[in-house]
């Protein structure tokens, strides 16, 4: 069994693999995952390996802490991944969209496939037919838009995403909800279709927290996987192995 840790920017997610069947799942705020780690390998005390996916929400000493009960591996930019990166700045790449680069490869081998991920920010990545990693886009996501347009006004309020009636807002709080969510929308759509005018059979995958929130309001045709990213650090945690 392999121990699966991505320690996103708001919270930390912990999955339990068993080959490539998750088994347990749970997300934990960052002070508590020493904790949450000591109590899974207490009730699954047959974890061999693990692997850290972390874009700083946690600490060194706590990342060490895995280190006590099971094999681990830090991912980094020194990782082993299958396909071939072309980004120019690779030092630069984030882990998590290594890992989003390397499930696609395995879910949809020597295809074109667009990677996008609606977390706190919404990040693009593109995997093409020759398994070369090109890059993509990174813009704010859902809740840092909401977020923005209350810190960066006066009088503005924060709101949390929620569903439209219309999209034209009769309300300030409507206008807000308008903006915000056929923005992100609309953004997501006009990129799938830039790439799907460049890259012929073009497969779009989206995860990341708002998944389900916004698959449903995109036109064009896409695969939903929320645990597409917990995928790709398993795969890369057991080719790292060799």
């Amino acid at each position: 069994m392999n121990l699966i840790i991505d320690a996103g920017n708001t919270n930390v997610k912990l999955a339990i693999f068993k080959k490539t069947e998750i088994i347990h799942l749970e997300n934990v705020v960052a002070d508590l995952f020493v904790e949450a780690v000591k109590k899974i390998f207490k009730e699954y005390p047959n974890i061999q390996s693990a692997i850290v996916s972390s874009v700083g929400s946690l600490s060194k000493d706590q990342i060490k802490v895995v280190a006590v009960f099971c094999d681990l591996h830090e991912l980094t930019n020194a990782s082993k991944v299958p396909f071939k990166n072309s980004y120019a700045s690779p030092q630069t790449l984030g882990v998590d969209r290594i890992a989003l680069a390397t499930a696609a490869y395995y879910f949809n081998p020597h295809k074109n496939n667009l990677i996008i991920d609606a977390g706190t920010c919404v990040t693009y990545d593109m995997l093409n037919d020759f398994d070369e990693y090109l890059g993509g886009a990174i813009s704010p996501g859902v809740q840092m838009r909401y977020n923005a347009m209350h810190q960066q006004t006066a009088k503005l309020p924060l709101l949390e995403k929620k569903e439209l009636l219309d999209y034209i807002g009769n309300t300030t709080e409507n206008c807000l909800h308008s903006g915000v969510i056929n923005g992100i929308t609309l953004e997501i759509d006009g990129v799938i279709d830039l790439y799907k005018a460049r890259f012929k059979d073009l497969t779009i995958i989206l995860t990341g927290g708002d998944t389900l929130f916004l698959s449903k309001r995109l036109k064009n045709t896409i695969f939903a996987d929320s645990k597409f990213l917990l995928k790709g650090l398993n795969y890369l945690l057991e080719y790292n192995k060799h």
